[in-house]
């Protein structure tokens, strides 16, 4: 028999191998579904790519490569009381860790195709030496995410030396629950607590992102106290540890007893509930807004079928879960990836984990098919009331491929930190610009045109410009406040007990009137450092914002947050009445008037050094820019290059509006280059045709940005033009097609950017239509105008004090009823929280 397995298996023995350093074996989920060993089916391992595939798909992945030896791994889980589970194969298990042990049976084959040979495994004896290596190689290799979600974590698993040793001065210091302050600058953010002498002070730049003065760390130079504790990270669980001597964040296991020190309690220091999101200290302001977002409290009915999965929670991942609940809801969406499924899965390349459009369709599949999402069996209900229990858990799928593919080399998305929805959201839909070049983008729905009025108050003159968006950002106005008066006497009473070290009042949440949003977005801005081109010199400016366009799915998102003095995010405390129907047609953009006199088109001088032939590096530090700023986001682990950029084109404004610059652009590929101006590399207006001006622009522009500008309607040729134009950044690309429409091309070469943007597509100079239809001319960019009269359908609502904390949930009106996503659950919603979402999708009503 021995030699008949051999023989059986020379044929295939030069595709098998054995995983090597780097090798990600994928032997919990399938590429294409979310089948597993524990799937009716199991997964289907391939002995050659060690790409996992369910029992639908592994016949694709053979007929497509050949490869015909698989691993078949089948898991039979049975739940059990007190015993511990026994398994064959290290597998990542797709299971929520709700404290319920399991009894594992593990059945392992090799699988020949196409006869569908089996062979059990394990089996030594009778099959070749390498195969066998290669077998267990498989069976014993970690998960293909688990080691880049261990790393992805900011703890690091470690004890600290002087956990143990720990002195403790008993110098009677005690800590009260609130109220807190740095002992030397009086800082209330980003304070630790030493764990030797008690003393709370600031932190500086540390391994969490937090800033401060950095009086912790002095502290500990000055007397050799190695460890701190994060005030604000407390609980239950656990808290937030850095040691000084040893230079990184450490786990202290006897940390409660070193906080008692001080009269800490820690199980009275409610920070995570029992899902593992983040909640926050300030105990009382953030309670009542867990429980009404959540509808904590109520009855739930569950709900299953096609449309109602859940999305499980990786670990903070609840920014990405509700963002890609809402996409899927949107038919374009569902048309694109779903409706095109079996094109996709057919032509996807030999990794479909990464590939982008498959991973997209392999989740809106599990979403929307209902197979993910099946109601219990009678017999199961019966057994729970025999038994007094209600267990059964809607289990949801998991974005895990997806979350690595669209998050790869990200700072932020890669981590596993809380984030934000909106910037998620901005991100999700700049890889479906870059990945639909050529082929229908479902995108499309979110892009309208906003245009922008500039006008020189000194001779009242102006400028019209557009820029593509796909939100608007409503901004929170306090001051329109209806119990403006409530919210003055709470904020005394606050500073009261913050002076006293009292316990805070009762909160007070602010109620702003939706129409005060969206009057403070429609009031003319200041221009800061407007350079008017009819006086030739700065003058005041004001700016209004209109739309021209409007898109067929609009986005919303209110200014909920702010910076506090560590730069950290900060939550405003509110809530607006957000109506279910929208009419913005008033605010529909009208153009150049024929009383306005237009500024002329000429731009700000430069000023150039003394030798204007000498191109070389120095020759780019013309531009003022303020390096305070600079250095100030240069702290906050951002490029140098990139810092001067984003002070540079947000016109030295300060560091926030700079910050938000950064957020933005932070996906462009020349990110973090040096900052160079197109004008000051030319000489002339007229030396596109020469042979110098070909040199200096003419290199070929990265695919990337050629991609994304083709993905938005321009003619592919005119891409390149307009990038070669402008040394390749995409953001005065954009510009660049505006003022030169594709037959002016061939004539026109220099080009108009008198003010620096901080959008992520920059102002456009061609003057608005109020009649722009869905199919524009080919060199603007792809808009589906329409009405601006709009349906609420949707909306994420952020719960916790910080975008970088707290949790997300979001409801969908489905089929007349409104439905909470909160993460694997989906339930039936009682009292949707319309007034505290923090972004909202409105869909488009029909003309009739």
């Amino acid at each position: 028999m021995a030699a008949d397995l051999g023989e059986l298996l020379v044929p295939y023995m030069p595709t098998i191998r054995v995983p090597k350093t780097g090798d990600r074996v994928f032997k919990s989920e399938c590429a294409f579904s979310f089948d597993s060993p524990e799937s009716e089916g199991g997964l289907y391992v391939c002995m050659n790519t060690f790409l996992g595939f369910g029992r639908e798909h592994v016949e694709r992945h053979y007929r497509k490569t050949g490869q015909s030896v698989y691993m078949h791994l089948k898991r039979h889980v049975k739940e059990v009381r007190f015993t511990p589970a026994l398994y064959l194969f290290d597998l990542e298990l797709n299971r929520d860790f709700n404290g319920e042990d399991y009894e594992y049976e593990d059945e392992v084959k090799l699988v020949i195709f196409p006869d569908h040979f089996e062979i059990a495994l394990p089996n030594i004896e009778e099959l070749p030496a390498l195969v066998t290596i290669a077998c267990d190689a498989v069976l014993n290799a970690p998960s293909a995410y688990k080691k880049q979600e261990l790393e992805s974590w900011d703890e690091e698993i470690q004890v600290s030396r002087h956990a143990r040793s720990l002195r403790q001065l008993d110098n009677g210091v005690r800590i009260p629950p609130s109220g807190w302050k740095c002992q030397k600058c009086e800082m209330r953010e980003n304070l630790w607590l030493n764990l030797t002498d008690g003393a709370v002070l600031c932190g500086k730049w540390f391994f969490d992102g937090s800033g401060g003065n950095g009086h912790a760390l002095d502290h500990y130079k000055e007397t050799k106290y190695p460890l701190a504790v994060k005030l604000d990270t407390i609980t239950p669980d656990g808290a937030d540890v850095y040691s000084f001597e040893e230079e990184e964040a450490v786990l202290d296991p006897h940390i409660s007893e070193h906080l008692s020190h001080f009269g800490i309690d820690m199980l009275q220091m409610q920070k995570r509930t029992e899902n593992g999101h983040h909640t926050d200290n300030n105990s009382r302001p953030r309670v009542s807004e867990w429980e009404v977002i959540q509808e904590s409290g109520m009855k739930l009915k569950a709900v299953f079928g096609s449309g109602y999965t859940g999305i499980k929670n990786l670990g903070n991942s609840c920014y990405l879960g509700t963002v890609l609940q809402v996409l899927f809801s949107i038919p374009d969406f569902q048309r694109m990836y779903v409706g095109n499924l079996q094109r996709i899965f057919d032509y996807s390349p030999l990794d479909p984990t990464q590939d982008f459009a498959t991973q997209m369709a392999k989740l809106g599949h599990g979403l929307l098919s209902g197979q993910y999402s099946k109601p219990p069996m009678k017999s199961e209900l019966i057994e729970q009331v025999m038994k007094e229990e209600h267990k059964h858990q809607q289990k949801g799928v998991s974005p895990r491929m997806l979350k690595a593919l669209v998050s790869r080399g990200h700072p932020e998305f890669s981590s596993n930190r809380q984030q934000d929805a909106h910037e998620f959201f901005l991100h999700i839909i700049n890889v479906v610009e870059r990945n639909s070049a050529g082929s229908e983008n479902p995108s499309d729905v979110f892009r309208f045109l906003v245009e922008e009025r500039v006008q020189c108050c000194q001779t009242r003159r102006v400028r019209y410009t557009q820029r593509v968006d796909y939100c608007i950002q409503l901004p929170a106005p306090i001051e329109a406040a209806t119990n403006r008066e409530e919210l003055l006497a709470y904020e005394a009473k606050q500073r009261d007990a913050e002076e006293n070290m009292q316990a805070p009042p009762e909160p007070v949440r602010a109620r702003i009137p939706f129409t005060a949003c969206l009057q403070a977005f429609t009031e003319p801005e200041n221009v800061p450092d407007f350079w008017s081109s009819a006086l030739q010199a700065k003058s005041a400016g004001i700016k209004t914002s209109r739309f021209a366009s409007f898109p067929e799915y609009l986005v919303l998102q209110i200014k909920k947050f702010t910076f506090g003095v560590d730069w950290v995010p900060k939550k405003l405390d509110l809530a607006i009445d957000v109506p279910d129907f929208l009419d913005l047609s008033r605010l529909r953009a009208t153009g150049l008037q024929a009383s306005e006199e237009e500024l002329p088109d000429l731009m700000p001088p430069i000023v150039l050094p003394e030798d204007t032939r000498d191109n070389s590096m120095g020759s780019m530090d013309s531009p003022e820019i303020d390096e305070a700023a600079v250095m100030q986001l240069a702290e906050m682990g951002f490029p140098l290059e990139a810092c001067r950029k984003a002070v540079y084109y947000t016109g030295n404004m300060g560091p926030e509006m700079a910050f938000n610059w950064i957020i933005a652009h932070m996906e462009e590929p020349d990110f973090a280059e040096p900052l160079t101006l197109p004008s000051m590399m030319d000489p002339g207006p007229s030396t596109s045709d020469s042979p110098m001006g070909a040199t200096l622009l003419g290199n070929s522009p990265p695919e990337e940005s050629i991609a994304i500008l083709t993905s938005m309607g321009f003619p592919r040729a005119h891409s390149i033009q307009a990038l070669k134009a402008t040394n390749n950044n995409l953001e005065r690309a954009l510009d660049w097609i505006f003022t030169h429409p594709e037959e002016e091309s061939d004539a026109l070469s220099d080009m108009a950017d008198t003010e620096p943007n901080g959008n992520a597509l920059s102002n456009t100079n061609s003057h608005s239509d109020s009649t722009l239809s869905p199919d524009r001319d080919a060199s603007g960019p792809r808009v589906k105008d329409g009405p601006g009269r709009y349906e609420l359908f949707g909306f994420i609502s952020h719960m916790g004090t910080s975008t970088m904390s707290g949790h997300y949930v979001c409801h969908i009106k489905k089929e007349g009823r409104w439905v909470i996503y909160n993460d694997h659950k989906v339930c039936l919603s009682e009292r949707p929280p319309k007034d505290l979402g923090y972004i909202y999708f409105y869909h488009r009503l029909s003309s009739s």
